[in-house]
């Protein structure tokens, strides 16, 4: 191959070569594909082993989820149709923030069609940013509601218990009517995959309705209720759940649903919360969670912001104080 034609030769070499590990530095190389060096990495594609496409879409995953600056939209509308269903699953999951409307039906299809459930589940749970983005009024009314309507389909439909509930999740964004209905009865079925989807869906819904059921569960005795929950609390930013956070993060020990409480306190702000966090990051180590706390922080701090700008709209005599230091000055 020319290098003075083509210079993306030495990543699709070192792709190739499957006995050396592909090396990190290329998956940025990924980003922001142009046609040629697009066309190259398909023409090569087939000719790569199952395990090596998958360590090359793991990779691009973990790059994207940590720097916001790369797009690998192309190169994963591309694969949309790989007949490895593991490869479409992973494609569609490097989708998960593209934004185009185009895309749509292409996601309801294989929602539907799909011969793979795993690969159904990551369309319908893809599907959510549409939903989102159509409540925001950002794509059209109709296709908003093509999605509205293929979403509501699934999960009322016979497809497997995973599918319906990817669909229920991300049917949480929107404010019909009947996806409120499907929500209380996926919580009050018995299954606990179930009410954890529920909760998932409670806690995009910006509606308060939901407070006393999220709350209830946050004492739930299953685990990924309980994480779910604690999720929604958070997204809710539901101010009664601050002490039941607290208790979980003194009793929880080290890990994800640790953090989880962590993050959704940040969210809920109230009493104790910045001296608790900040007790934790002057007890730990760990580099990651020392990241991790100072992030949750940071973002506690917008929390705490926000609580004082909502209490200057609705308290009239702290507007009226504010004046006064005003004339003063």
């Amino acid at each position: 191959m020319d290098t003075q034609q083509n210079p993306f030769h030495a990543v699709l070499d070192s792709l190739l070569d499957e006995k050396k590990e592909f090396p990190r530095r290329h998956l940025q190389l990924f980003s922001d594909l142009g046609a040629l060096e697009l066309k190259s990495v398909m023409d090569v594609w087939p000719r790569l082993s199952p395990s090596r496409k998958l360590f090359l879409l793991k990779g691009l995953e973990t790059l994207a989820e940590g720097d916001t600056l790369v797009s690998f939209d192309d190169f994963a509308k591309a694969l949309l149709n790989d007949p490895d269903s593991t490869v479409r699953g992973r494609a569609i999951r490097l989708l998960s923030e593209c934004e185009d409307p185009n895309l749509i039906p292409t996601f309801i299809d294989i929602m539907k069609f799909d011969f793979d459930a795993q690969t159904r589940a990551e369309a319908a749970t893809v599907l959510s940013l549409f939903v989102d983005l159509g409540e925001l009024e950002e794509i059209p009314e109709d296709l908003f509601h093509e999605v509205e309507d293929a979403l509501l389909a699934v999960a009322n439909g016979m497809d497997e218990s995973r599918v319906r509930r990817r669909a229920l999740e991300s049917l949480g964004y929107s404010s019909r009517t009947e996806v409120q209905t499907l929500i209380d009865s996926a919580y009050r079925r018995e299954d606990p995959a179930w009410k954890a989807s529920a909760l998932f869906a409670m806690g995009r819904s910006a509606d308060t309705r939901w407070d006393d059921e999220i709350l209830q569960s946050l004492i739930s005795e299953n685990e990924t209720v309980q994480e779910a929950a604690v999720a929604a609390a958070g997204q809710l930013s539901i101010k009664a759940a601050n002490p039941i956070l607290l208790n979980l993060l003194t009793d929880a020990e080290e890990g994800e649903v640790t953090n989880s409480v962590i993050w959704s306190l940040s969210q809920v702000g109230g009493e104790d919360v910045r001296t608790y966090l900040e007790n934790l990051l002057d007890q730990t180590e760990d580099e990651e969670q020392i990241e991790f706390l100072e992030e949750a922080l940071e973002n506690l701090s917008f929390t705490e912001d926000l609580d004082r700008f909502e209490l200057m709209a609705l308290d009239p005599e702290f507007l009226d104080d504010l004046e006064e230091v005003d004339e003063e000055e």
